[in-house]
């Protein structure tokens, strides 16, 4: 492979994507990453064997650049490099919020724009990518960014007005999960569980549920009724969540994610 890959963006998204290409296989001379701060970019350098640039020397000599900056930071990026992209090359936006339509108008006409909403598992090579082509987007281009996205967990396609939703619901979800499992250890504690008891007993059943869902493929309603036994213990915790709303709160927590993230977009 001769196309060179540049990564603008060297926190922790940037340089998780970077981890997950050079275990996925591509060559560090075919990386570069886009660094002002020149300790960040000895450690880079160190850690990866990867060039270390400036983002407009990096963004000049790639083919396919991957835009890892902050919503609130695109604009003054986008100003820095548009003056060295040329037509051909490929831009893959992690940024939530922004729009393909948002980085076409301050780019040259003929450059190649994927929007790509991806989640924090990413770390540990099980992220949800959701990706959406720009108006100038070939099926190739579309593929390379789907290549860039799998190297740290699973990518789906979608059409980019349904990018406000996939945040609600995979961009912010991690810490709708982290905020269910904080409550649930606290409850361990509160009855009379040692903290590390009651987090390993969390943690566990977290995860092997995930894998249930994901392993058996059957419905989630399915495998909580397995779980739930007529007047049992867990028909009368599921009767105080019932009681208390709290489908009806994820559902308005979501919607307020969408919103904010259409705000977002409006703001771009």
């Amino acid at each position: 492979m001769s196309a060179q890959t540049a990564i603008l963006g060297a926190g922790v998204m940037g340089e998780t994507l970077l981890s997950g290409l050079v275990r996925a296989g591509r060559r560090v001379d075919r990386l570069m990453v886009g660094e002002k701060r020149a300790e960040r970019a000895h450690e880079l350098e160190e850690r990866y064997g990867v060039a270390v640039l400036d983002n407009r020397s990096a963004a000049e000599k790639a083919d396919t650049i991957a835009l890892v900056v902050k919503p609130q930071d695109m604009g003054d990026l986008l100003d820095e490099i548009s003056p060295v992209l040329r037509p051909g090359q490929l831009l893959v936006s992690l940024a939530a919020g922004i729009t393909t339509a948002f980085i076409e108008s301050r780019v040259p006409e003929g450059i190649a724009v994927v929007r790509v909403m991806p989640n924090t598992p990413a770390l540990v090579d099980e992220g949800m990518a959701a990706v959406s082509p720009g108006s100038h987007c070939s099926e190739a281009d579309l593929a390379e960014a789907e290549a860039l996205m799998a190297s740290v967990g699973r990518v789906l396609r979608i059409p980019e007005r349904q990018q406000d939703a996939v945040t609600a619901i995979s961009g912010s979800g991690p810490a709708y999960i982290f905020f269910v499992v904080e409550s649930m250890i606290e409850a361990g504690v509160h009855l009379g569980l040692p903290r590390s008891t009651s987090t390993d007993l969390v943690i566990q059943t977290l995860v092997g549920s995930a894998k249930m869902l994901r392993e058996t493929g059957t419905h989630p309603t399915v495998l909580r009724e397995q779980v739930t036994s007529p007047g049992g213990t867990t028909a009368a915790a599921l009767r105080e969540l019932e009681v208390h709303k709290v489908r009806a709160a994820f559902l308005a927590a979501m919607e307020a994610a969408r919103d904010r993230s259409r705000a977002l977009a409006a703001g771009s």
